[in-house]
């Protein structure tokens, strides 16, 4: 079984946000996070205490027009280090899930380190907004996720009344499951974990 560090650090910067991302998928669930968006720091704080990952983020974003391309481009960038985390995927779980709830709400993640991308989500928000995070752009933030780390992803809230409810299962699950799936399986070690010998 390797023991080498799986730790990245990936910058990305455009004309629209600044972003730094690191990473230790070996971690203890120390999160840093500065996004300009106090409920998506709150929601990455989840991802990195639950999915047991080291996690430092910080962005500087178009705020004043909108939280799109900073929840978009964290995403991308947060994919992208965790993608260069994992290496060749030899002695991966490789497939994650969790249910998780809170109060009235339920969440179900699933995932896969597949190699190919593909999101399907079920999520229907009883608000637009919480705090100044709008719910849409949780769509936009798995979506930039999978694109870059290369997963296939299926995240649903199966119930809920309170948007703050649904969308912190969503992400308390995601954490989770990534802990399963990144998890090194020593009845596996240096084997890809995939009848086609790659992912």
């Amino acid at each position: 079984m390797s023991t080498a560090p799986r730790i990245a650090e990936v910058r990305r910067d455009t004309k629209e946000t600044q972003i730094r991302v690191r990473v230790n998928l070996d971690g203890t669930g120390e999160a840093q996070l500065s996004t300009g968006i106090g409920f998506f720091d709150h929601m990455l704080d989840q991802i990195a205490r639950h999915g047991l990952i080291d996690l430092e983020i910080e962005a500087k974003g178009d705020l004043h027009i909108d939280g799109h391309h900073t929840v978009e481009d964290v995403g991308i960038t947060l994919g992208m280090a965790v993608a260069q985390a994992i290496g060749d995927k030899r002695g991966l779980t490789r497939y994650g899930h969790s249910y998780v709830p809170l109060d009235e709400a339920l969440s179900r993640v699933v995932i896969d380190f597949s190699g190919r991308p593909g999101l399907e989500m079920d999520v229907k928000f009883t608000a637009g907004s919480i705090g100044a995070f709008d719910t849409q752009l949780t769509y936009e933030f798995f979506q930039g996720f999978v694109n870059h780390a290369l997963v296939s992803l299926h995240v649903d809230n199966l119930k809920g009344h309170n948007a703050h409810h649904q969308c912190e299962t969503m992400f308390k699950a995601f954490g989770r499951a990534l802990r399963m799936a990144m998890t090194l399986d020593p009845r596996s070690a240096g084997v890809i974990p995939s009848t086609k010998g790659t992912l």
